[in-house]
């Protein structure tokens, strides 16, 4: 009959364990890069959609970053902006106002159109020149629709894209099988056999 040590059971207990935690760790720590890029392009799930990175206009123009644009803000846009001018110019390039394109994006991307840049870039040539910096509180305060003399983020954000929006897209109405809370048991189907 064979005796055991019990330290030495109580030795390749904590080792068994710790290796199986380090197995563990390392799988978690592995899912969130493997999940982040599994979409559509490698045969799996829904698109993906990321936030943008925020404009280089809103973050000069949102002096202390509270995700408003307020009257203060809007007075001294003009100064603002011209934080952003790079090489000294006197005019903003979309190079300056816009975030670097994504690593991954083709010569083609173009981002969501900005309330902000439309406002700004008065006569849409992608560039906000001189006499459109100059006028840039009275370009942004066209934007505040309902008058309280600051701009939020439903004033300035471009809307989400509609393929965001519960799966619709602008290619008809929406798909997946029928809802029971839809009128008519959902969208049209096969005539039913009778």
């Amino acid at each position: 009959m064979k005796i055991s040590h019990p330290t030495k059971e109580k030795h390749i207990m904590k080792k068994t364990i710790k290796a199986a935690l380090g197995l563990v760790s390392l799988a978690i720590g592995a899912f969130p890069a493997y999940a982040q890029n599994y979409g559509p392009q490698d045969g799996g799930g829904p698109p993906r959609h990321h936030r943008p990175p925020p404009l280089p206009l809103m973050l000069a123009l949102d002096v202390n970053h509270d995700g408003i644009i307020d009257s203060n803000e809007i007075a001294n846009a003009s100064a603002e902006l011209l934080t952003l001018d790079k090489n000294g110019d006197g005019q903003l390039t979309q190079e300056e106002y816009l975030p670097p394109r994504p690593p991954n994006a083709d010569s083609t991307f173009r981002p969501p159109p900005s309330p902000l840049i439309e406002a700004l870039d008065v006569n849409h040539d992608g560039i906000i020149d001189s006499n459109e910096i100059a006028n840039a509180p009275a370009e942004l305060k066209k934007l505040d629709k309902n008058g309280d003399g600051k701009l939020t983020r439903d004033e300035f954000c471009p809307p989400p894209p509609r393929d965001m929006d519960n799966g619709n897209s602008d290619d008809g109405p929406p798909q997946g099988p029928p809802s029971d809370d839809a009128p008519n048991g959902g969208p049209p189907g096969p005539p039913p056999n009778q």
